[in-house]
């Protein structure tokens, strides 16, 4: 029991490397491409983010493990909204800007009603995949052309090129290799710790896997508050689930359509209710402030203790 837990550990960090070097490298080919940094975060970013839970759902669901690959999506986002966003709310309190409001906020909230719709007799086929995935595509081809003709969000921050081509080319490839590597390493071992436990694959996926795989999204976040700079804290969190739901599920269905009867109407109902308190907390003063970062923290740390207990 303990070998599986300290590779689940050691699979985490391989994750966060993985992606941290797939941003880096893939953020400055684009930019020695002449695109430009807004829409290197709405694409390069906000995909090296998600690309543990998309590996990580990917594998799951083509070893019949659909119970992690979907409890892995929904307990990514339910984290990302409920532990990112209120860990980083409580460091400093998170200035929203009013596009995310108008745009970014609602296609996470019906991405994720859409969701809920189709999969609520724990099935999510190969059609809603593709429908999901093709919702992605919209979305990126519509953020481009609105970053072509102009539109620029506040607080988008330069992105500074490594020293040369070669380098960022090994950056990506070296991502590339430990996100696959680790994706398999955290999976199968989070199977076993599964089993050892009692839990179901659901529960793993949830809690594990979905803390695991969004630790990309937590230190961008915290480290975006910790500088300040909360419009990309906020915006970090929102674009990475609605990566996760239409781009990590959609691909996944796709490619091998997940079915499982371990997620039941709490665990949809706590995604879908969190992203609907979301939208009037953005919306008062346009900030998140710090108590209401607490209340988001706690509905997390409630959650959890429910699925365990």
């Amino acid at each position: 029991m303990l070998i599986p837990v300290l590779l689940v550990v050691a699979s985490l960090v391989v994750l966060y490397f993985g992606a941290d070097f797939l941003v880096k490298g893939s953020s400055s080919l684009a930019v020695r491409l002449g695109i430009s940094p807004l829409v290197v975060g709405l694409t390069v970013v906000a995909f090296g983010t998600s690309a543990p839970e998309l590996l990580v759902s990917v594998q799951s669901a083509l070893e019949g493990n659909s119970g992690i690959a979907v409890g892995n999506v929904m307990g990514s986002n339910i984290f990302n909204v409920c532990a990112i966003l209120g860990i980083s709310a409580m460091i400093y309190p998170l200035r929203v800007n009013p596009r995310l409001i108008r745009l970014d906020a609602p296609v996470m909230l019906v991405a994720t009603l859409l969701f809920v719709g189709i999969f609520h007799n724990g099935s999510f086929g190969r059609w809603a995949g593709i429908l999901f995935f093709s919702g992605i595509c919209v979305y990126m081809i519509y953020c481009v052309y609105k970053a072509k003709r102009g539109e620029v969000v506040e607080g988008d921050e330069e992105i500074k090129p490594t020293k040369n081509w070669m380098l960022d080319v090994v950056l990506v490839i070296a991502g590339l290799a430990l996100l696959v590597w680790g994706s398999g390493l955290l999976v199968d071992n989070a199977v076993i710790i599964a089993k050892a436990l009692g839990w179901s694959e659901a529960v793993i996926g949830l809690t594990i896997v979905a803390a695991g795989t969004s630790m990309p999204e937590l230190a961008t976040s915290v480290v975006a508050a910790l500088k300040k700079r909360t419009d990309i804290a906020i915006g970090n969190v929102i674009g990475s689930n609605i990566f996760n739901l239409l781009a990590v599920l959609g691909l996944t269905a796709t490619i091998a359509p997940v079915e499982t009867n371990q997620i039941n109407w709490t665990d949809m109902l706590v995604m879908l209710g969190t992203s609907l308190l979301l939208l009037p907390f953005m919306r008062t003063g346009f900030k998140i402030g710090r108590g209401e970062g607490v209340v988001l923290f706690v509905i997390y740390i409630a959650y959890t203790l429910y699925l365990i207990v």
